[in-house]
């Protein structure tokens, strides 16, 4: 019976192919997969797709491709069938990994030390100081434990004859672990019963590992409790998701080089209660970016001085600094000769025939033999694509060979290997596969029992039947490695057993600066988004309700909106706007200051910064106020349009506020938190109620739903009187309601209550000045209404002013005290 499944799959014979063998049988560990996805109907495989794909976008995958059309965030890539080895596979596998792992471990130690295998040649000296990746400072250091190849990872690909080979060794910030964890957990529960019935590794036990490890390696002292870090580049990094998810997974916070710095012989952590000794980082920056005093000057991303505390010993590097080096293309030639050398053992797992050219021998083998071969770069510093030989015609083949006679010691040549091929899941067709080239990339982290192996990886495919390389910046997608158990399946988990919403905030006033920063204005950037889309729905509103009419209603509402500079002000000199483009563009232009567009890259900005403190709940919710946000730039550009996007951004926007205050740890950073909110709440009812009180007083007076509805507080004024609004109940209800969220002595209440306790738990905190503003607004005898209105509209204002100013020097005065870390009690607080 031919199968549909296999209809339009290829099979080569001079490819390996990993599910099938060469009469068309399906492999044996291969089988029960093929079985359940021929037993599966079309709806059923299409609702485990969408599955897959939905989790993705919802839980916030990224793969950043720098110049990518898409934008920064691309959602990741993942094809739902698993890459599988067979038991028996994986045990020959892992050993080998583990072993070149010391190989390479012990290679660093000697270069960075003794420097025997120079001596005796069996390393060019040119291959290893003639690259940037050799760091002259780092020489004579010792890492704790001797460990400088903390965590490992390995290219693999399989040649026709099923020989597995490394094509390129990651030793310097191995990549895609965190990936490789997501693509279990969303390809677990695409395929459950399967993957419990065909008894699946786990890889908890790996992470566990990579935990433990960091805690154990850290030098601390005095029966510390050893303080370990993420260290992120920040949000632009192509694998920024990947640094947020591992640290929230492993439990260790997420920095950034500015949240740490040196005080003589030790790394310390920024945080509001002062700096916090850190004894081990798990790094994510590049070697020469690290530490911009000695490596490399013009870095941003490092911290000044830890060199200096790595001569020390007191701080352990995940990996050490230098540690680069054997990423080379060009060392693994060598390779052979260092493990009988440095371990007495034969190489187990081999590399790909490699050629380093600055050797006259090899190159002129590469030069001979150029059609058989891949030429790379020698050093991951190169910007050099692989180039196979076979493609290259004419001139351009004359020009590489020129190139490499120039400058010999830039390039390696490697065997080219065809890879295999393994089965995807063709979604321009139904329950059809296609076969597509596949390459694996796998992980070891040290222990105290040596290298441990994640019984999984990170398979990566090829976008198209005829790529030549595996690459997720071309198209390319991943898969999920299933290695399955010879007897039962260890069932211990890092992650909870249920899923509910996590704290945003998990710890107090140890969070790093810039945390608290970030939480802070992600507050401050949502109350803006929900205010300002609050008065641009009911301004549209409006101007629809009164077929573009300006009543004095409409006049009040554009007037407030130039003072709190949602609209910006009309150019008499410019040529004359519709209001309706004003509008259209105060909610969809992102060059436009304020406007909803900006208000929402500035809230996503903030978010991003904290993704490892924010539950999948909260998330999600930013996931779909962002794909608002791009459906307003593809979206239509009628006022109704804007009116259906003000709709939505309101309900993301409200969901938003509820998991800020119902689902955050109430501690120190959420303190902050809802610092920002209420300030920035307070100040846009400050210059909202006193521009209208100030110009619009008098001639408005006897119509002022508008501004209950801009101030959302329309509700509970109508529950409690049954009469149109007037200037006596709303100003009671906008300004002196201290039971009014919406309110103004609402906001002084709740604002005086966090800083009172921040105050007494970090200190100076200035309270007394927003205390005195607050209570002269909250003092105003409303009396004066009925007897001198226009005064007393008058006078309320210019309260409503300075309590506004109070606001912005509150804002001005937290962030210089507890965020920039200027102020000599910062400088001088060392909280060990």
């Amino acid at each position: 019976m031919v199968r549909t499944l296999l209809s339009i799959y290829s099979h080569p014979p001079n490819r390996f192919d990993e599910m099938m063998v060469g009469d068309g049988l399906i492999r044996p560990h291969w089988r029960e997969l093929f079985e359940h996805l021929d037993g599966s109907s079309p709806e059923a495989m299409r609702q485990r797709i969408d599955f897959a794909e939905r989790s993705i976008l919802e839980d916030g995958v990224a793969y950043n491709v720098y110049g990518d059309p898409d934008g920064q965030d691309r959602p990741w890539a993942l094809d739902p069938l698993p890459f599988i080895l067979s038991a028996e596979e994986w045990h020959t596998l892992e050993a080998g990994i583990a072993q070149r792992a010391r190989v390479l471990n012990a290679m660093l130690a000697d270069l960075y030390g003794e420097q025997r295998l120079l001596s005796q040649g069996l390393l060019p000296p040119a291959l290893v100081f003639g690259q940037h990746g050799f760091l002259w400072p780092c020489v004579g250091t010792q890492p704790p434990g001797g460990v400088f190849l903390h965590q490992y990872a390995v290219d693999l690909a399989r040649s026709p004859d099923g020989q597995w080979w490394v094509i390129a060794d990651r030793t310097q910030t191995p990549t895609g672990s965190g990936y490789a964890l997501e693509n279990r957990l969303i390809v677990s529960r695409v395929f459950p019963r399967l993957f419990r019935d065909m008894r699946i590794e786990r890889l908890a036990g790996f992470y566990a590992a990579l935990q433990s490890s960091l805690e154990r390696l850290a030098p601390v002292e005095n029966g510390e409790r050893p303080r370990v870090v993420v260290l992120t580049p920040g949000p632009y990094n192509a694998t920024y998701f990947e640094h947020a998810y591992l640290s929230r997974y492993l439990g260790f916070p997420l920095v950034e080089g500015q949240d740490l710095t040196v005080r003589g012989d030790t790394v310390y952590l920024k945080t509001l209660s002062g700096l916090q000794r850190v004894h081990a980082i798990m790094r994510r920056v590049n070697d020469d970016f690290c530490d911009p005093l000695e490596l490399r000057g013009e870095s941003a991303l490092g911290v000044p001085g830890l060199m200096n505390v790595v001569r020390a010993g007191r701080v352990f590097i995940s990996n050490a600094l230098g540690s680069g080096l054997p990423g080379s293309s060009a060392v693994m030639g060598f390779l052979p000769a260092l493990a009988r050398e440095l371990l007495g053992e034969t190489l187990s797992l081999p590399s790909v025939a490699t050629w380093w050219c600055g050797e006259e021998p090899a190159m002129d083998y590469a030069l001979e033999h150029l059609d058989g071969l891949v030429i790379k770069p020698a050093y991951p510093t190169q910007r050099l694509e692989p180039v196979f030989g076979h493609t290259l015609r004419g001139a351009e083949r004359a020009e590489m060979i020129s190139r490499i006679r120039a400058r010999p010691h830039a390039y390696v040549a490697q065997e080219w290997v065809r890879l295999s091929q393994t089965p995807v899941w063709s979604r321009a067709h139904e329950r059809r596969l296609l076969a597509r080239n596949v390459g694996l990339r796998m992980y070891a982290v040290a222990t105290p029992d040596g290298y441990k192996v994640m019984p999984g990886g990170l398979a990566r495919v090829a976008g198209s039947s005829n790529a030549l390389v595996l690459s997720m910046q071309r198209g390319g997608t991943a898969k999920d490695i299933w290695v399955r158990a010879e007897g039962a399946v260890d069932p211990f988990s890092l992650l909870k057993k249920s899923v509910s919403v996590s704290d945003l905030v998990r710890s107090g006033s140890n969070l790093s600066s810039r945390v608290v920063e970030n939480l802070f204005w992600l507050a401050r950037y949502s109350e803006r988004l929900d205010v300002t889309a609050r008065l641009l729905r009911v301004a549209i509103a409006q101007h629809i309700d009164n077929a573009g009419e300006l009543t004095p209603p409409l006049e009040a509402l554009l007037t407030v909106a130039e003072r709190t500079r949602i609209l910006g002000p009309v150019d008499p000199e410019a040529p004359a706007v519709s209001l309706e483009s004003r509008l259209c563009a105060a909610v969809q232009d992102p060059g436009a200051e304020n406007s909803i567009s900006d208000a929402c890259r500035r809230l996503l900005w903030a978010a991003s910064q904290v993704r490892e403190r924010l539950s999948l709940d909260h998330w999600h919710s930013l996931n779909r106020l962002q794909r608002d946000l791009q459906g307003m730039r593809t979206g239509g550009t009628e006022l109704g349009d804007m009116g259906m996007l003000l709709d939505m951004v309101l309900q993301v926007s409200s969901s938003l506020t509820g998991f800020s205050l119902d689902n955050m740890t109430r501690d120190t950073g959420w303190r902050f938190h809802v610092l920002g909110r209420r300030i920035e709440r307070l100040a846009f009812l400050c210059d909202a109620i006193g521009g209208f009180l100030t110009l619009h007083f008098e001639r408005d007076s006897d119509n002022l739903e508008w501004l209950l509805q801009v101030t959302d507080s329309i509700i509970t004024y109508r529950s409690r009187y049954a009469r149109s609004p007037e200037i006596l109940s709303v100003i009671d209800l906008s300004v002196m309601d201290e039971s009014n969220p919406h309110g103004v002595a609402f906001q002084i209440v709740e604002l005086i209550a966090e800083l009172s306790a921040l105050d007494a738990e970090l200190g100076e905190l200035p309270v007394e000045p927003i205390r005195r503003a607050g209570q002269a607004v909250r003092a105003f005898d409303l009396h004066r209404f009925e007897q001198r209105p226009r005064q007393a509209a008058t006078q309320l204002a210019e309260s409503l002013s300075a309590l506004l100013a109070e606001a912005h020097a509150l804002s001005d005065k937290i962030a210089m005290r507890f965020f920039t870390h200027v102020d000599s009690v910062s400088h001088l607080t060392l909280a060990s």
